[in-house]
């Protein structure tokens, strides 16, 4: 086994205490495991403080060690010692993703890209829309492109009906992570809890004010100075889940509407993309409604 085959990445949280990285690194070592690379980060206790403690340990395991349930038992004790939700992952194991799209498609077509150039290192198991518009294109990547029309002004029981077909997907096709990009549709609550953790949205941010269609065009006719977009995990408060990521395009008096709406999908197509890479290279770790982003 060579490579890549016995690359594994430790993410771990527990309240934060003396002697967890000793206790971490000296058992990798005595197991014969040779770590590449370790980060961590001690959330203090204070008025915005959790008190937790985070690490991500990536390193290669012996012949005789090499997949996550050998290693899994041989951290029972030290996981027991601190109280610690602790998981590893195989880097020989490419993240399997769904991408949710309607009729916006520069993320989609930057994820497809991505994707096929090796530059973001996931497998993609289909594209779901709502809409038959992307349909030429995903099938131009040898990829299923999955058409589950919503009517407009569709009930909220058929909306459910149409999430539960999304569902069955995940299920049957092993999905690790949902990326909705520029999925025009409001998720219910069971749907938001049922990916809790595995789906990712991105939207305009740094344009709060201007809700609903057009938001550049708003923003154009109110003289904004600068653009962006927020990459985060999706819950059901709409666009309020934790942040993954961010950046900002300044923009002026110069540009026309079109031109704000032409800089703000590349803002978004990047920090998704930095996003869906941080996460499925197992760098993002929940800490109440933030993340700890180990770059």
């Amino acid at each position: 086994m060579q490579g890549a085959a016995r690359e594994f990445v430790l993410t771990l949280s527990c309240r934060d205490a003396k002697g967890i990285v000793y206790a971490v690194s000296g058992l990798l070592y005595q197991a014969g495991c040779n770590i590449l690379d370790s980060q961590q980060f001690g959330d203090v206790q204070s008025d915005d403080g959790t008190g937790l403690f985070f690490m991500r340990v990536h390193f290669e395991a012996p012949e005789q060690l090499a997949d996550c349930a050998s290693l899994d038992k041989l951290f029972t004790h030290v996981r027991q010692q601190f109280g610690m939700s602790a998981r590893f992952h195989s880097l020989a194991r490419k993240p399997r993703l769904l991408v949710l799209v309607s009729r916006h498609g520069h993320c989609l077509n930057d994820l497809l890209f991505r994707c096929q150039s090796g530059t973001l290192p996931v497998e993609i198991a289909g594209v779901v829309s709502n809409h038959p518009d992307f349909e030429a294109l995903v099938r131009s990547y040898g990829l299923p492109f999955h058409h589950f029309p919503l009517a407009a002004g569709a009930s909220a029981e058929h909306k459910r009906e149409q999430e539960r077909r999304i569902e069955a997907l995940i299920d049957s096709e092993r999905v690790d992570l949902v990326v909705l990009a520029r999925y025009m549709q409001i998720l219910s609550e069971p749907f938001c809890e049922f990916l809790a953790g595995r789906a990712i949205n991105i939207h305009h941010s740094f344009l709060p004010s201007f809700k609903g269609a057009r938001p550049y065009a708003q923003a154009h006719a109110r003289g904004v100075k600068l653009i962006g977009a927020t990459a985060h995990y999706v819950t059901p408060e709409l666009d309020e889940g934790p942040i993954i990521e961010q950046d900002v395009e300044r923009v002026d008096h110069t540009l026309s509407p079109e031109d704000f709406t032409a800089i703000g999908r590349d803002v978004e197509s990047v920090v998704l993309a930095r996003a869906v890479k941080w996460h499925v290279e197992h760098r993002v770790l929940l800490n109440g409604h933030r993340t700890v982003v180990f770059r």
